[in-house]
């Protein structure tokens, strides 16, 4: 509006500068002045079509560009309806950094998948002095073989996580959805991390589940043996309890259980809490990727806890919301 102003007021001062130098001209030749009123009038209502025309070209202008902000991908294409030399040479510009923008998509896209690639096979060059270490430490039965095949575990876990955060996002990540069963995805879990249970003494309560779910077996493996590894980290005695209730997958544990004012960022990206702190365990991804692919597979995840009495986690498998209470 300013803008429109100040054309408005610069048209209208040429406009009394002509209609001036139309009055000097008829009094110098001895000429009524008021005879100078006419052309005056006539310059004023050239001068008013000529701002109509600009304004309604630039307002239909306005609104072109504004259209072309939400479409970013066919913008050289629409810039074809400006054919103004002034335009055309906007339309260049434009040309030349949407070929750079381009460009840098490209480059980003490619850095991204060589670091995809790095980290995967990082991974799985790691997994190989790992097996070879479980055989080795199969050979003998100790407290400190116990100990080391424990630790073993959590590194091989931690790798798998790093591996899991780079795919999340990647567009070459694959998801097969199909039908499956809910029971072959926990006991393949419980069997990881069996000799945990055993050598800390937590009992395991597990209500066979024939219950079928139409998701990615792979991801939701990842998922279920995450909130059975913290299940089994935060719990030094007591059970750990894996039922099914109402359309929910529930892991509850009777450990150390989750501060109230913790509880709402758990699923938050570092996050790790006081009882993440003190316990000196916590990375502070394993709940936050839980939470993405639960997201990318359309399932729920929520917790309920008590401090000193437990928690509660639930697999919602077909909602799509990440509660607590």
């Amino acid at each position: 509006m300013k803008k429109l102003w100040s054309s408005w007021g610069r048209w209208m001062a040429l406009l009394l500068v002509c209609t001036g130098i139309f009055a000097a001209s008829f009094a110098l030749y001895h000429l009524p002045v008021a005879a100078a009123l006419y052309p005056s009038a006539l310059c004023a209502l050239l001068l008013a079509g000529v701002g109509l025309y600009g304004g309604w070209k630039g307002r239909d202008k306005r609104k072109k560009l504004s259209a072309l902000t939400s479409l970013p991908d066919d913008l050289t294409e629409r810039l074809a309806e400006f054919d103004t030399e002034t335009d055309r040479a906007y339309r260049a510009i434009l040309c030349r950094q949407t070929e750079q923008i381009q460009q840098l998509r490209q480059q980003t896209r490619q850095q991204e998948q060589e670091r995809t690639d790095y980290y995967t096979t990082w991974v799985h060059q790691i997994k190989t002095p790992i097996a070879a270490m479980r055989l080795l430490l199969e050979s003998e039965d100790s407290a400190f073989s116990r100990d080391v095949g424990e630790e073993l575990q959590r590194i091989e876990q931690y790798a798998e996580m790093v591996l899991t955060y780079q795919r999340l996002d990647s567009p070459d990540t694959d998801y097969v959805f199909r039908e499956c069963p809910v029971d072959k995805i926990v006991r393949g879990a419980i069997r990881k991390f069996a000799a945990q249970f055993i050598r800390k003494g937590i009992r395991l309560e597990y209500t066979p589940i024939a219950q079928r779910v139409v998701t990615d077996e792979k991801w939701l493996c990842f998922v279920v043996e995450q909130l059975l590894s913290n299940a089994l980290k935060y719990t030094p005695r007591g059970t750990v309890s894996i039922y099914w209730e109402q359309e929910c997958l529930c892991i509850r544990d009777t450990g150390i259980g989750i501060a109230a004012e913790d509880l709402p960022r758990i699923f938050d990206r570092g996050y790790t809490g006081s009882t993440g702190r003190s316990e000196q365990k916590a990375s502070g991804l394993g709940l936050y990727l839980c939470r993405r692919i639960c997201q990318n597979l359309g399932h729920g995840i929520s917790a309920e806890s008590t401090p000193g009495q437990g928690t509660l986690m639930k697999l919602a498998l077909g909602k799509k919301q990440t509660i607590y209470e």
